[in-house]
């Protein structure tokens, strides 16, 4: 198939990396009405925006040739907002402009400003880089940009959100007068199109986004968890999933090193994305994953911007984004050029309402659910493991005779359980996770509330009736009793006042937070270092839960603590066990006559 496009040496490259037809912001750059003038074009993520604007500079460098001339000083500057983009740009020009004989030059921070040297000196037909090194060049005078027929910006509204304003604008106020400026934005805020309106003569605007069906590719997944899970449902969701690439978003860097280990030590391929790692590192991380030696990827925002990773189906947020235009630009890694992908959030249920507000401001919808069990993920790796068999290639001769001796030693029993013990052993293992259970709005959700809470205070006063002779000044929890409050005799609680020299604890969630025993003892031996039958009595109240460790324990729950932790619980020492009571029916004050019940905040 022949693609439309005036330039021979063009249409072969595309044809030559599998295109059959353009995207729709490809299509519109070659319109006639584009031809030779500034564009200010708005597209999704995955779109193709970097063959668009290498096609929209076609008319601009080559003219009526079929090849470009010798390389010189640059006759187009590309600007991106960060290294890994930068880099993807130059690769994508290379092969497009290739067949042409152009000479695509990179200068992008962490790389050797030597070499960019030699290479801007050697000539090159477009030069793409970030915004800091290409002013840092143009001031030293390493860049001339005096031969400048077009200036491309891509991500601009990446660059402002980066601090980058300044360097752009130095670097277009150097360009010619008489040039093509061509903006390229997924998004228009109020300050691009100042932009465009300053250094843009006759814009034509494009605009190819479908705004009734934001990233109509991806599947939005929310996944209810406890807090305390994240890890572990993290795991299970890429083990569920199974994406031939997943990028994991956190927050912090010291985040990226925590679940890059946590997943490393389950035995993932997994590889990290930070902006501390230098441009050395990150570069050998990303080929490491387009090779397929590694599957999944952790980074914060600012390093995977403008990450184009091939085949990547899920995009997880183990941190929720800060803000709706976050979520969007993380999850755009999937579901690019009509390729379908995952966009999975782990909301611990304390953070439900502003997950929710997230996924309402950015127009997509998100089908919630628990994160997937570990029976799940055992039945999933039963179907693929029975797919695979039943398109298996025929046996070559060796194999056939290597599956003959087999059977003749083994049995065909024993053949299949050592087969599947061999599979089983290269995929990491599944987690077992607590279902925190569906969560609805309004009114159901606060009878639902109340219904789970009485039934909590029941099961907990039976306990302290029993652990305490009948003692009720506090809900009490006996660590040692079974994942559904039932006591097993495995020993004592740890009684209060005792001379025990239990060290007593404070835990910053309550009853308001949903805190279940369930998932608090969980949080506290794996924060801890501790075992469950090292924890004693935990007693939950309405904004905090108070709980005791042994005293031959104490000291390494300490150390533990002091460690420090990512999780937003705290976790701090106090002196003896709580004096305050539950508030009971009887207790409570009655409310003056012909005052008015205060009302609920709605859920």
């Amino acid at each position: 198939m022949t693609l439309s496009i005036p330039y021979s040496a063009l249409s072969g490259a595309l044809e030559a990396r599998g295109y059959t037809q353009l995207t729709p912001v490809q299509s519109a750059v070659l319109e006639s009405n584009a031809a030779e003038r500034d564009l200010l074009v708005s597209a999704q993520t995955g779109s193709g925006k970097t063959v668009a604007y290498g096609l929209a500079l076609a008319s601009t460098l080559l003219g009526t040739a079929e090849a470009l001339p010798p390389a010189a000083a640059p006759m187009a500057l590309v600007v991106a907002p960060t290294r890994e983009l930068a880099l993807q740009v130059q690769r994508e020009l290379e092969w497009l402009y290739g067949p042409a004989g152009g000479r695509i030059v990179s200068c992008v921070g962490g790389m050797d400003v030597r070499r960019e040297q030699r290479a801007l000196s050697s000539g090159a037909h477009i030069v793409v880089g970030t915004p800091g090194r290409l002013r840092d060049h143009l001031e030293r005078g390493r860049l001339d940009i005096s031969k400048l027929a077009a200036v491309v910006l891509d991500e601009a509204d990446e660059m402002l959100d980066l601090g980058f304003r300044e360097d752009l604008e130095f670097i277009l106020d150097a360009s010619p007068g008489v040039r093509r400026t061509l903006l390229f934005s997924a998004t228009l805020p109020r300050e691009i199109v100042k932009l465009a309106k300053r250094y843009q003569h006759n814009a034509l605007r494009i605009d190819t986004n479908d705004e009734n069906q934001p990233h109509r590719d991806i599947e939005y997944r929310a996944y209810r968890v406890a807090p305390n899970e994240i890890e572990p449902a993290l795991v299970n969701i890429l083990r569920y999933t199974d994406a031939p690439t997943a990028i994991v978003f956190c927050a912090t860097r010291e985040a990226v090193r925590r679940l890059h280990g946590a997943l490393l030590e389950r035995g993932f391929l997994v590889v990290a994305l930070s902006g501390e790692l230098s441009q050395t590192d990150r570069t050998m991380a990303l080929q490491t994953l387009r090779d397929g030696r590694a599957q999944v990827c952790v980074a914060t925002d600012v390093a995977a911007r403008g990450l184009d990773l091939p085949d990547l189906g899920l995009v997880v947020h183990a941190d929720l984004p800060q803000n709706h235009e976050t979520l969007l630009h993380r999850s755009g890694r999937t579901g690019r050029a009509g390729r379908k992908g995952v966009s999975a959030l782990i909301v611990p249920y304390n953070a439900r309402s502003k997950a929710q507000r997230l996924i309402t401001a950015a127009g997509v919808e998100a089908y919630w659910t628990a994160a997937p069990s570990a029976d799940e993920i055992r039945q999933r790796d039963h179907e693929r493991l029975m797919d695979s068999m039943s398109t298996a290639e025929p046996p070559t001769d060796d194999e056939a005779k290597l599956a003959e001796e087999l059977l003749g030693r083994l049995g065909p029993n024993g053949v299949a359980i050592a087969f599947l013990r061999l599979d089983r052993a290269r995929l990491p293992a599944p987690e077992e996770l607590f279902d925190p259970g569906p969560q609805v709005d309004g009114r159901n959700a606060r009878e639902s509330r109340g219904r789970q809470r009485a039934e909590t205070h029941r099961h907990e006063r039976i306990r302290s009736d029993r652990s305490r002779g009948g003692r009720e000044d506090g809900a009490s929890v006996d660590a040692s009793a079974g994942p559904q409050g039932q006591d097993e005799d495995r020993r004592p609680p740890l009684a209060i006042g005792s001379d025990s020299g239990a060290a007593w604890y404070k835990m910053s969630i309550g009853r308001q937070k949903n805190a279940d025993p369930k998932w608090l003892l969980p949080l506290i031996c794996r924060r801890g270092h501790v075992t469950r039958n090292e924890v004693g009595a935990i007693r939950i109240f309405d904004k905090e839960t108070v709980f005791e460790i042994n005293a031959d324990a104490a000291d390494r729950f300490e150390m533990a603590l002091a460690r420090g932790s990512a999780e937003d619980i705290r976790i701090e020492r106090q002196d003896g066990p709580p004096n305050k009571p539950m508030p009971t029916a009887k207790s409570r004050k009655p409310r003056p006559e012909g005052t008015a019940k205060r009302p609920r905040r709605p859920a």
